[in-house]
């Protein structure tokens, strides 16, 4: 991932408005100059967190840095409102909980947009970032994406349900089966972390928990095969509706 060091270059990116995935700064350090940088990072949603020196090192590959290390965004993202505002036939949302692996989320990605979804919701914390590595393994996806990264994803639910969205939440001890489920109405499917799976509030808040059922002694899938599996279950099920629709009116 591209990075930017030193308060001055990280301060004029932000002025000018480039494309950040997070700001990193050193516990421990104040000043006007890093508040400003803290004030706009905030005004623009770029996640901002405080780490040990040691950490920023290896992260900028310098000891130069003055504390303050920027970490660019392979391309903007959205506000879940822009989002929502936008023309959409589909009716489709992905939101990931905690996804940490690049590729994993580049998969999902990838994925997503082959399904024609109408974009992915990601939280600011605890999630891999829109790196080069995301952007190559979504080969082009992330391109025509939308990404909206939000602060909160229980309350990013909470809007989604007021819009008029089912949330459907992946847990393979869920007894209802993944087809078990209409995905055909405007359904936000929720995905969590690789290894915790869904945080209980996020769980809390999902209208349906589903499973995909498997054999054998495993009896769990990678997050973004789960992901595939799901997201095309709506897409076989929308054109099954779509065709008899069109079946009743022949």
């Amino acid at each position: 991932m591209h990075v930017l060091t030193g308060i001055h270059s990280v301060r004029e990116a932000l002025r000018a408005g480039r494309p950040l995935d997070r700001i990193l700064l050193a516990r421990g350090r104040h000043g006007q100059r890093l508040e400003e940088i803290v004030r706009l990072a905030r005004a623009q949603g770029v996640p901002v967190r405080f780490e040990d020196r040691a950490q920023l090192d290896r992260v900028a590959g310098t000891l130069q840095h003055q504390g303050v290390v920027a970490l660019l965004a392979a391309r903007p993202t959205v506000a879940l409102e822009d989002l929502l505002r936008r023309p959409s036939p589909a009716g489709l949302l992905v939101l990931l909980d905690g996804i940490e692996d690049p590729h994993n989320l580049g998969a999902i990605l990838r994925t997503a947009l082959a399904a024609g979804a109408d974009g992915v919701v990601l939280p600011e914390r605890r999630s891999a970032g829109l790196t080069d590595t995301v952007a190559r393994v979504s080969a082009g996806a992330l391109e025509h994406l939308p990404v909206a990264r939000v602060k909160n994803l229980a309350r990013a639910l909470e809007t989604l349900k007021q819009a008029g969205y089912w949330l459907i939440g992946l847990d393979e001890r869920a007894a209802k089966p993944y087809t078990g489920v209409d995905l055909t109405a405007p359904v936000g499917l929720v995905l969590g972390n690789e290894g915790r799976g869904l945080h209980e509030l996020v769980r809390e808040r999902c209208d349906f928990l589903v499973s995909i059922p498997t054999t054998g002694p495993v009896r769990s899938l990678n997050v973004s095969v789960a992901a595939g599996i799901v997201l095309f279950e709506a897409v076989r099920q929308r054109r099954e509706r779509a065709q008899q629709s069109t079946d009743a009116t022949e």
